[in-house]
């Protein structure tokens, strides 16, 4: 039988704060004698000294202090329970955990985080990057509760549920000190297997890894995120294509140029997917949420 009680708990924190046995006992709406008497009860359950009452003021011990210290973060950790039992009975996830493709900018995401919290949505969100299969790698293993800007066709149609978010158009670059800056166009694909490509690396653990825009037997340098392939580009370590927003800026400035190729790559759909079995109330915002939303700038 446990031996300690919150009562008990909150008993010490608050002898602890005001002072004195007689100031708790005001505060705790008692008497003064019932709360001594609570004290030695537990420590008698304890059988150990909880306060030193050999000075003008009861101290506690460093056995009491230790007990004080431990209650606090139970106390603490109860009122959490409280409160996530609350919002689990409400509809709300304690958490969602959201895998943003690396196809889109977090600077696009960000407002739609705002209104989450505007909204007051007592959720916590959990915000990690996934790339190519690694998104819906993500899903299938339970890393994620939600995969945004998911690209490809859905691995398994019975696991996952999904809704078009919208497309992407892609433009080849490269920094205009490259060999391939001054090459004719439309540039033919037997003259851009000749050089090196940059690409992301695929970040699925288990599901087959994918590569998009490249060219069997092309030298390709794989760098660990989207802004790594943007700098090596503008670096002049190799071409490849970028999504229009991601594009804008840099050929705007002129570290890069974009160049015309006579097979471009094609428009890529962007999906919403979360698991099929998922129905929580900050699930269900941000499918609401994203529905018809606007592209990146």
């Amino acid at each position: 039988m446990l031996k300690l009680s919150f009562e008990a708990l909150e008993m010490l924190d608050v002898i602890d704060r005001t002072g004195s046995f007689g100031r708790a006992a005001v505060l705790l709406e008692r008497v003064p004698s019932a709360v001594t008497y609570a004290v030695r009860k537990l420590e008698e359950d304890l059988d150990t000294l909880i306060f030193d009452r050999r000075g003008y003021r009861a101290k506690l011990t460093p056995a009491g202090r230790l007990l004080l210290e431990q209650g606090r973060l139970l106390l603490e950790r109860a009122a959490e329970l409280e409160g996530e039992i609350a919002q689990t009975a409400k509809g709300w996830e304690l958490d969602l955990r959201i895998a943003l493709d690396a196809i889109l900018p977090w600077n696009w995401l960000q407002p739609h985080v705002d209104a989450f919290y505007k909204d007051a949505c007592p959720t916590r969100l959990r915000i990690s990057e996934e790339t190519l299969a690694g998104s819906w790698d993500a899903l299938a293993e339970g890393r994620v509760d939600m995969a945004i800007g998911a690209t490809g066709d859905v691995p398994n149609s019975a696991l996952f549920s999904s809704q078009p978010l919208f497309d992407v158009e892609f433009v080849y670059c490269v920094a205009p000190k490259h060999p391939l800056a001054r090459a004719a166009e439309p540039i033919a694909s037997a003259a851009l297997q000749a050089h090196r490509a940059v690409a992301v690396a695929d970040t699925a653990r288990n599901l087959p890894m994918r590569t998009t825009g490249l060219l069997s037997g092309q030298d390709t340098l794989v760098v660990p995120s989207m802004q790594a392939k943007i700098d090596a580009q503008i670096a002049g370590l190799g071409g490849g294509y970028l999504a229009t927003w991601f594009a804008k800026a840099p050929l705007k400035d002129g570290r890069l140029i974009d160049k015309r190729i006579d097979a471009p790559k094609s428009t890529t759909k962007l999906v919403v997917a979360w698991r099929s079995s998922a129905h929580g109330n900050a699930l269900t915002w941000w499918r609401e949420r994203l529905r018809d939303t606007k592209r990146p700038r």
